[in-house]
């Protein structure tokens, strides 16, 4: 299980693991529950690429980032550490 600490979100942290170059378990610590819930089964089983070029710049309000985006940066730092 993979542990992403956020930045200039509601949710504290992200955890997921990834198998073959696929998301699954996906989980966030604090943020809009309901919406976060949907996130986790929306990605899950799907390619960590797609799900980066999907989710990579949305914002949140007038926050610079979000929920989303967030994963889309947890998920390109791990690539990048693999």
């Amino acid at each position: 299980m993979y542990e992403y600490k956020t930045t200039g979100t509601c949710s504290t942290s992200i955890h997921f693991d990834i198998r073959d170059g696929k998301i699954y378990s996906l989980s966030f610590d604090g943020g809009c529950n309901g919406n976060l819930k949907a996130i986790s089964i929306l990605v899950e089983g799907h390619a960590i690429s797609e799900i980066i070029a999907q989710l990579k710049g949305l914002a949140c309000g007038r926050k610079p980032t979000s929920c989303a985006d967030q994963l889309a940066r947890a998920l390109e730092q791990r690539r990048a550490a693999t």
